[in-house]
């Protein structure tokens, strides 16, 4: 384990001494760390502060020293609380580790502000992957790509965010407060006030109970997403066309019709996906529907309301065009009092005038005031095209192409439903239900709600647009007749909606027929129809998560390669324009890690300029919870999905793809043995909920669906993959993203062959690298003791030889003397958060020993509630935690 080179600090001064970090987070963390110290030690609990410290210093000497006694100690310590102190000591190190992670945040804003580059190669930019894209395709071609691009987010709701939303509310404003130091500069009142608001905010988070005791509905999950569309994704996302404009048209910027189209569209399964999830229902998903348009069509009125205000062009110097009059005159018509109002409020403005009535239109669309409404979105982009048009007629380019511009990129990206709703149910599910129907029973409770959803679509389009939902995913499709029971079931509902039925492949076996079942799929009528209709756009969507669970993380990352590889030339020699919709996660089991580098390690024709994927859990605040970051992500992602057409960069991967294709052969048939050798043991799956806090994760209140399929977990098919991927890693194991690649590794033994497939063939780079991050974070002493928990010594042993094997081979890849001397950045992050984790990983494993050891049907509510307060402490730590 790396050498922490310091003497350990007070809590107040933050984390442990000598590490590169900047100088203004080293700051920030000395400031937020001694101010939770001060907190600590006002709690009123007495020798609350010592007993942290004690704990705190104790775990960096283990992480430090490495030595048995050294880990004794702090063992020894956790050992000694009372639970009631255990419980104190927990929500201090987590109160640290949101601290650190605002601090860490708060820094990483300062980079882009600063224009640091953050990923290697420095084309992390849509413009500058333009001008890359040009100089090898050329310029005309290069906008043609810049036009056709998408990206393609979907927020689901699956539950890994451990967080309360008024813990993440506490953590906005500290974020501003930290954000105002920056100008307090040296005004002394100013700073004691800054200071003062500080504490006053961590106190209050220290004082806020970090569990959520009632466990969320979907419709809490879907006003949870509201928040992040609110405070950041509604202006974030012209404001990244803008940029990209600006840098593209330079002086002419902001006077000239924009060279950008709208390259983002937003997705949800927040109150549609019900693949296990009885609480989705009919009805939460036209709730949410209704909720997410409701916010939306708040927002683009007060918009509209905004650039109204600020019209005041008299018609003298800025005169209306005949199609503005005309637009005029017919608003007059639809409402002689609404116009009146306005012309009276902007006598000579008749730009204004007109602005002011398409914000009331907005309003009535949201009211549902059939006589101002507008039809759909479409309506209101044509009617603000004609006050563009007219102002740029006039010699206003500046007002044409600046406020309105945005305002109509926000109804062209987010239209009047702000993210298609996307339904999602297993095949299974539509199996059990066609067999009802078809032998002329009498429809269950079950299938009612089954048929109930296309009734829903349907409603939703005529509601919202056709554009509003739509998409039809069916997991764990396994055959061409999956698919052909959605359109079979629409049938039975009575409901005309327009469906696009999506393919969900999941399992190893899935993945490898996925080819056969769109060969075959495609000449179903229904089928073949809304390929016509689309012009031959198809979704093929791939899941991360179970292909994981089911072959192990190697096999089923190149596995995953060669399905998209797959598809996509079959796509190419069909005329089919192809979206890969990839299942991804924020944890390295589930395809988490950089999204970036993934993009640009993808075959040829697999990205093509569209990238759609799942955005889940904790990530979607990272990712999106602040504005400067989320405009940082959603640049970097759309500038790796430009530059994956490149030719060199398709060349390269082709090249690498048929170089170590033996290669990838020998590691999927290697890793695939070795993880079936552990997890189809006899006992695995019962071994596995003992000695991970998997169950307790089920009462952890994380969302509203549940963490499994059964009553009990007698194999790894009762589990859900999510729950698999959160326990390992509370289990500081993290086994669901690399067990197998050790053994893989070793098989193959030609080490100069192995370094030269890392430095040129960026698939495997990005799973060595990923997988490096993984181990980095894992700790062998600590899933020991978890390990052992099972009384399975060979299960035991087989983990930690494998965990043990995999580093060795990693390091020996890489190169250098440990996991990451590669990133030394990540590194020092890593090393910093460890101890501290550590020290929650001692309180939790005692829990998990005294819930294990107690009574199973009533569990100590006590060491239930320190295990689960621990669960969401080591998850703020680990931060990508399933």
């Amino acid at each position: 384990m790396p050498d922490i080179n310091t003497t350990p600090m007070p809590v107040g001064s933050g984390a442990p001494d000598g590490h590169e970090l900047p100088g203004q987070i080293r700051a920030d963390v000395r400031l937020l760390t001694t101010l939770l110290g001060q907190v600590l030690s006002e709690s009123g609990s007495p020798g609350l502060f010592d007993d942290v410290e004690a704990l705190r210093l104790a775990s960096i000497e283990a992480y430090r020293d490495d030595s048995p006694e050294a880990f004794a100690k702090a063992t020894e310590i956790a050992e000694a609380f009372s639970v009631q102190r255990a419980d104190e000591v927990a929500r201090a190190f987590t109160v640290y580790f949101h601290l650190v992670n605002l601090a860490e945040e708060t820094q990483r804003v300062r980079q882009i502000h600063a224009g640091e580059s953050e990923l290697e190669g420095d084309i992390d930019t849509v413009p500058k992957a333009l001008a890359q894209l040009s100089a090898e395709i050329g310029e005309d071609a290069a906008r043609e790509r810049l036009k056709d691009l998408r990206f393609h987010p979907v927020f689901t709701a699956h539950p890994t965010e451990a967080r309360r939303r008024a813990v993440a509310s506490s953590l906005r404003r500290l974020s501003a407060l930290l954000g105002e130091r920056a100008s307090v500069g040296s005004a002394v009142e100013e700073e004691r006030r800054n200071r003062r608001l500080l504490l006053e905010e961590i106190d209050t988070l220290w004082r806020t109970a970090p569990l959520r005791s009632v466990q969320p509905g979907p419709e809490d999950e879907v006003r949870s997403l509201m928040t992040i569309f609110d405070s950041t994704l509604y202006e974030v996302v012209p404001r990244v066309y803008r940029y990209v404009d600006d840098a593209l048209q330079g002086e002419d910027a902001g006077r000239s019709k924009p060279i950008v189209a709208p390259f983002m569209r937003l997705g949800t399964w927040v109150g549609g996906d019900r693949d296990g999830n009885p609480f989705v229902t009919a009805s939460v998903t036209k709730k949410a529907a209704s909720i997410a348009s409701d916010h939306v069509l708040r927002g683009l009125e007060a918009t509209a309301s905004r650039i109204a205000r600020g019209l005041t062009l008299g018609s003298d110097e800025t005169s209306p065009s005949n199609e503005l009059l005309n637009l005029w005159h017919s608003m007059y018509t639809v409402n002689e009092e609404l116009a009146s109002d306005s012309a009276r409020r902007a006598p000579n403005e008749p730009h204004k005038q007109v602005m002011t009535v398409i914000a009331a239109r907005i309003a009535a669309t949201r009211l549902r005031d059939a006589d101002l409404a507008y039809a759909d979105p479409a309506e209101l982009i044509r009617e603000l095209r004609v006050v563009q048009e007219s102002l740029r007629a006039s010699g206003a380019q500046r007002q044409a192409y600046g406020s309105i511009q945005s305002l109509i990129w926000q109804v062209e990206t987010f239209g009047f439903h702000l993210a298609e709703l996307e339904v999602r149910q297993h095949s299974a599910v539509h199996a059990a239900a066609l067999a009802e129907l078809d032998a002329g029973e009498a429809p269950s409770e079950k299938t009612q709600e089954i048929l109930e959803v296309f009734r829903t679509v349907a409603q939703l389009q005529r509601r919202y647009g056709p554009d509003a939902a739509g998409r039809y995913i069916v997991s764990f499709t396994r055959s061409a007749q999956d698919l052909i029971n959605v359109y079979r079931l629409a049938e039975y509902s009575g409901a005309a909606p327009v469906l696009d039925v999506i393919p969900l492949f999941e399992t190893f076996d899935d993945l490898q027929a996925a080819r056969s079942i769109l060969e075959e799929v495609v000449r179903y009528p229904a089928f073949a129809a809304r390929l016509d209709a689309t012009g031959g756009k198809l979704e093929v969507m791939l899941g991360y998560s179970d292909s994981s669970k089911d072959v192990g993380p190697l096999a089923a990352n190149l596995a995953l390669y060669d399905a998209q590889q797959s598809i996509a030339q079959w796509a190419v020699q069909n005329g089919i324009e192809l979206t890969l919709f990839h299942g991804r996660g924020g944890a390295l089991g589930r395809g988490g890690g950089p999204t970036n580098t993934a993009i640009l390690a993808q075959p040829p024709h697999s990205v093509d300029g569209r990238f759609k994927l799942t955005e889940q859990g904790e990530v979607v605040f990272a990712r999106y919870g602040d504005p400067t970051i989320a405009m940082r992500h959603i640049d970097q992602v759309a500038a790796a999905t430009l530059l994956a057409v490149a030719p060199s960069i398709e060349q390269r991967n082709v090249a690498a793809a048929n170089k170590y294709e033996q290669t990838a052969q020998q590691l999927i048939a290697s890793s695939r043995a070795r993880f079936d050798s552990l997890v189809q043991g006899e006992g695995f799956a019962p071994w596995f909920a003992i000695v991970t806090p998997m169950e307790e994760i089920g009462r952890l209140q994380l969302g509203s669906r549940p963490a499994r399929r059964g009553l009990s977990v007698e194999s790894l098919t009762d589990l859900r993959a999510i729950p698999w991927v959160f326990a390992w890693s509370q289990a500081r194991i993290n086994l669901a993203g690399w067990f197998g690649l050790g053994t893989a590794l070793a098989d193959v033994g030609d080490e100069v062959l192995l370094r030269e497939a890392y430095e040129e063939w960026p698939l495997f780079r990005t799973v060595i690298d990923n997988v490096g991050m993984s181990l980095a974070k894992a700790d062998s002493r600590i899933a020991r003791r978890y390990l052992e928990l099972g009384d399975r010594p060979d299960f035991t042993e087989t983990v930690l030889e494998e965990m043990e094997l995999t580093r060795e081979w990693i390091v020996r890849i890489v190169g250098g003397d440990a996991l990451l001397d590669n990133r030394p950045a990540l590194r020092t992050a890593v090393e910093l958060r460890s101890p501290y984790v550590d020290a929650l990983s001692l309180l939790q494993l005692r829990a998990l020993r005294m819930l294990r050891s107690g009574d199973d049907e009533k569990p100590n509510k006590d060491w239930e509630h320190l295990l689960l307060l621990s669960v969401s402490g080591v998850s703020a730590g680990v931060q990508n935690t399933g």
